[in-house]
Formats: structure tokens, C-alpha cells, sequence
């Protein structure tokens, strides 16, 4: 089973080269010590491995690691060490098989969290460092590692992605060379070449205005963020400042109303797609990386445009490439890739259908707000639920009730959670204590612990539901936020399971997603982070890609 498709907007080194983000020091030569280093931090959240080092005279029998949370800071998943809470307070300790450490042996742990890093770190009862050393991590919305392979899927459109400051161009100049794209009414069929694939977009919406295209991305050869022209040659962005300044305009014209417009990807990049109505969109560049369309936070200059986007990773492995309402459902599109023998396609609304998402919203008292309209009475988009929530659209709280009947429910039942089809031997079981979600192994030993998600936590599964980029933590994490999004928790006992047909029932649900899978053709959407979750999301993938296109569809 993939990991959930992401962004792909910031390097690939970022979470590499967070480093550690604080140290625990020995009080003394012969004490144990303990390590704890940042894995990965995407803004909203963080990953976190500890280390305790038996660096002592004399064997550990069992190991405690305290620390506090700064306000607003919080701990969700986490593994190999039981968790304690009293207040901003948190104890881990060993679990049965993990608290012996012989002298110079090492145990790790690690735990998901969101907000500000820990404090006052001791082992055992002795002080580390007690200073944490925050490390500098770019000031994103999603997780930013990029896969080799299988792209991520992520939650919410980064605010700000790494920019590479070491490139001499200037961070306002437009690029250097414009070479126009091929724009026919009925082009022949583009060939690949050398390191580039061709993209062909095709404007059926049957609107008028012009069409500005974007092709944002990472770097997999070097890491580095930047954009790609017409002709696939990729430049690093440069520059910004503290206060945001405008990016260089790197838009292509994109094709008139029934035409098409056909542009070079180059191999090895990881991004976005954007597609523009009219106006152009509005990037900006500050120190720490280039400021993205949010149209759902206050004062978002883009917040009037019509605009969507698609994702893609373009590596040695093939192209993905799907079409997301993960964040927003705005402009309807086709996602399509030829092979040297086969051709795929997804993405396409049925006819009426964007108007049968936005009746439906509309329709429904708890969502009706996030129906987003221009001035001219055009609706700019749907806003996804979490989305709503952040800009005060609906109820914080709207899921609170259901999740805490699902997770209780486990209380007296088992939950049965099998995270890979092909491995139905794999299987860990969980149980309920207190608001904690345990789950053991084949071997009866705690491989996982979720402490109960709040509403927010389940729209962007993060937080208590962060899933590590690991092959235990991760995947059993995305299976439990792909059935609290379609709220089967609490009610299919094994999970993955169940068809579409058992998806988003009860009077509190998800209607955003439920009507955006009603209302596609083949039924695929990727509606929120893990909806790959059985493979229930609008991706394409070609082992060896000749082309690749996008279509806008009519509304």
C-alpha cells in the first residue's frame, strides 16, 4: 500500500538536514545518556526519535524519559515506550521487553507531536541538557520528505517551502528566456525526448478567460525548489526577505477555450501543477521559501482567483499523477498518462457534477459555509472541512462526538488493523485504555499507541494520527484516519474493509468527500490525505511514461 500522496513542494534533504533538535547531555561520565533528534518537521508537526545510550558502569534494568510541552504543544502517536501524561507533563517509560540496556547498548523511541519542541528533558531522573535547540525547519503546512519512489500525499498547502539562497539570480526578475509552448487545436502526438516528458493540457471548460499554467517543484537530483518552463529546464527559486517579496512571474500561457497547450516536464522533479483563470496567481518569497496559494486564510491575495492544481513525482521509477480536492474542490479535471502499451485516466467529474458538490454543500447546515463565491457570483471553490474549520466555516468540533465513540469502542472489542494487501499476514490488534489506542503485534508485544484524536487531528490526519515514514506507526496510522474520515470506526472491527458503499454513513460524516466520490465517474478522488487508503484516490502511475496530460472539464 502506498503512503499518502504529497505536495512534494520542499526538498528532499529538508527533513535530512533538520538534524537534531536538542541533545540530551550526560550529567556525568558515567551516567547513561539519551539522544533526541527531529526525523522530520513539516510546520504543523514533528517527528521525533530518542536514544538512550547504556554509556553507564553497570546494566539498566528500566529507563524513564520526562519532559514538559511548551503551551499548545501536543503528543499523538507513538512507539516502543509507554506514555504518561499529567498536565504540560509527559513520562516514557520502557516497555517489558525494551528496559533492559547492557553497558554500551542503546534503546530508541519515538512520538509524533504538534506545536513547539519539548523542554526539560531528564533520564532517569537526572537532567540532560534541560535547553532545547530548536533546529530550523521551513515554515510548511504538510510533511516535506520526498519519496524515492511512491510519492505522499499531504494535507494542506505549505505557506512557505525552502528556497535555495546560493543561486545567483535575482528573486523578482522574471526568467531570463521565454520559449513559448506548442498550442494547437488538435496537436499531433508529442513525443518524449531525453529527461523530459511531454505534458499536454486541454481546455474544455468552455470558459473563456485565459489559462496561466505553473509548474512548481523539488529538485530529486539536488533538492533544491524552484520552477520549470515550457521547455522543462528547471531553475532554482532565489532570494526573499522577512517580509514576503513578489516571486518572478514564471506562468506559461496556457491554451484557449478548446485548445491545447503542450509543455516539458524534466525527470526528477516532485511538485505541483497550478492552473489559472483569468488572473495569475500571487507567489511570494520570503528567507525560508516561497509563499503559496491558501485562499482559505484572511487575506490571502489569491483568495479571488479561479484556480486548482494537480500533483506529480517524475523519477526513475515512472510518473504519478493525480488530481486533489485534499484541500479544496474547485476546477474539474482529467489526470492521464500513456505508456508504450497502455493508457490511464481519473479525475473526471460526471457531467453537472461540480454543481451537484456545491448544491449538496450548500444543502447541508454544518458545511454550507464552505462554498466559497467570487464577486461575480462564480463559486471559486468548496472549501475541505478542515480547511472550513481553520478559516471559522464550521464547527471545530464537528466529529468530536463519533470519534469518541469509535475509540471508546474499543474499550470491549478489538480492533483488528491488516495496513498491507499484500501481506495479509501482517496484522496488529488495538484496544482502548483510557483515551489511549494500543495495538500489539502477532507476538503480543506494543508496537503503537494513539492517544484520541481531536476533530482537527482526523481532517488533516496529523497530530494523533501523524504517521512516521515507517513500516509499522505510519501505516497503521493512516488506516485509522481513512476510517474516521469515512466513518467506519467503531463499526467494521477489521481495517481496512468494507466497499464504497459502507463509506460516510451516520447523520456526522464527511459530505465533503462522500459527494466529491459520488459524483466522479470511476468513483476515485483523493478527497483527504489517505483516501490511497484502498485505493479510493484519482492517481495515474506509468512504470515508463511517453506523455501525460490534463484536461480541464466544462462547468
Amino acid at each position: 500500500m502506498p503512503r499518502k500522496r504529497s505536495l512534494l513542494l520542499a526538498a528532499a534533504a529538508t527533513a535530512a538536514a533538520l538534524g537534531t533538535a536538542w541533545i540530551a547531555l550526560p550529567a556525568s561520565a558515567a551516567a547513561p545518556t539519551a539522544s533526541v533528534r527531529t526525523v522530520s518537521d513539516w510546520g504543523s508537526g514533528w517527528q521525533d526519535e530518542v536514544t538512550i545510550s547504556n554509556t553507564g558502569a553497570s546494566a539498566m534494568s528500566s529507563w524513564k524519559v520526562e519532559f514538559d510541552l511548551p503551551a499548545g504543544s501536543s503528543i499523538g502517536s507513538f512507539w516502543e515506550a509507554d506514555m504518561a501524561a499529567s498536565g504540560s507533563h509527559r513520562t516514557f517509560t520502557n516497555r517489558s521487553w525494551n528496559g533492559a540496556i547492557p553497558v554500551g547498548g542503546t534503546v530508541t523511541f519515538g512520538f509524533v507531536g504538534a506545536g513547539a519542541q519539548p523542554t526539560g528533558c531528564t533520564l532517569n531522573g537526572i537532567a540532560c541538557n534541560g535547553v532545547t535547540v530548536p533546529t530550523t525547519a521551513p515554515t510548511t503546512g504538510v510533511p516535506t520528505a520526498v519519496p524515492t519512489a511512491v510519492p505522499t500525499k499531504a494535507t494542506t498547502t505549505p505557506t512557505a517551502s525552502p528556497t535555495n539562497p546560493t543561486s545567483p539570480a535575482s528573486p523578482t526578475a522574471a526568467p531570463t528566456t521565454a520559449v513559448p509552448s506548442q498550442s494547437t487545436a488538435n496537436p499531433t502526438n508529442p513525443v518524449k525526448t531525453e529527461g523530459l516528458l511531454p505534458v499536454t493540457f486541454t481546455n474544455d471548460s468552455g470558459r473563456d478567460e485565459a489559462v496561466h499554467l505553473y509548474v512548481l517543484g523539488t529538485n530529486l537530483t539536488t533538492g533544491k525548489l524552484g520552477y520549470s518552463d515550457a521547455t522543462g529546464r528547471f531553475t532554482p527559486w532565489t532570494g526573499g526577505g522577512t517580509v514576503p517579496v513578489p516571486a518572478p512571474d514564471v506562468s506559461i500561457p496556457g491554451p484557449a477555450k478548446g485548445r491545447s497547450t503542450t509543455i516539458q516536464i524534466p525527470e526528477n522533479l516532485s511538485g505541483r501543477i497550478y492552473f489559472s483563470f483569468g488572473s495569475k496567481l500571487d507567489f511570494r518569497l520570503t528567507a525560508d521559501g516561497l509563499v503559496q496559494p491558501a485562499p482559505w486564510a484572511g487575506g490571502d491575495p489569491n483568495r479571488d482567483i479561479l484556480f486548482d492544481w494537480s500533483e506529480f513525482t517524475l523519477n526513475d521509477s515512472g510518473l504519478w499523477l493525480n488530481s486533489s480536492q485534499v484541500d479544496m474542490f474547485a476546477v474539474p479535471h482529467i489526470v492521464s498518462v500513456t505508456g508504450k502499451s497502455a493508457s490511464s485516466q481519473t479525475g473526471e467529474v460526471k457531467p453537472g457534477g461540480r454543481q451537484r458538490v456545491i448544491d449538496t454543500i450548500k444543502a447541508d447546515p454544518a458545511f454550507a459555509k464552505s462554498v466559497v463565491t467570487g464577486s461575480d457570483g462564480t463559486v471559486l471553490r468548496v472549501l475541505a472541512p478542515g480547511k472550513a474549520a481553520d478559516a471559522g466555516l464550521m464547527s471545530p468540533t464537528y466529529l468530536d462526538g463519533f470519534i469518541t465513540g469509535a475509540w471508546n469502542a474499543y474499550q470491549s472489542k478489538v480492533l483488528t488493523v491488516i495496513p498491507f494487501t499484500d501481506q495479509p499476514g501482517v496484522k496488529y490488534r488495538g484496544r482502548t485504555t483510557g483515551n489511549v489506542l494500543n495495538f500489539t503485534d502477532t507476538a503480543g508485544r506494543t508496537v503503537a499507541s494513539f492517544t484520541k484524536p481531536s476533530t482537527a487531528n482526523v481532517w488533516g490526519c496529523d497530530g494523533a494520527l501523524g504517521a512516521p515514514n515507517d513500516q509499522v506507526v505510519g501505516p497503521i496510522a493512516r488506516t485509522l484516519c481513512a476510517a474516521l474520515q469515512r466513518t467506519t470506526l467503531g463499526r467494521l472491527d477489521t481495517q481496512p474493509s468494507g466497499t464504497a458503499t459502507d463509506f460516510y454513513q451516520g447523520e456526522v460524516t464527511n459530505v465533503y468527500a462522500r459527494v466529491i466520490h459520488q459524483n466522479m465517474v470511476d468513483g476515485k478522488a483523493y478527497a483527504f490525505a489517505f483516501d490511497d487508503v484502498q485505493n479510493q484516490e484519482s492517481l495515474v502511475h506509468d512504470g515508463d511514461p511517453q506523455a501525460a496530460g490534463i484536461t480541464l472539464t466544462a462547468f
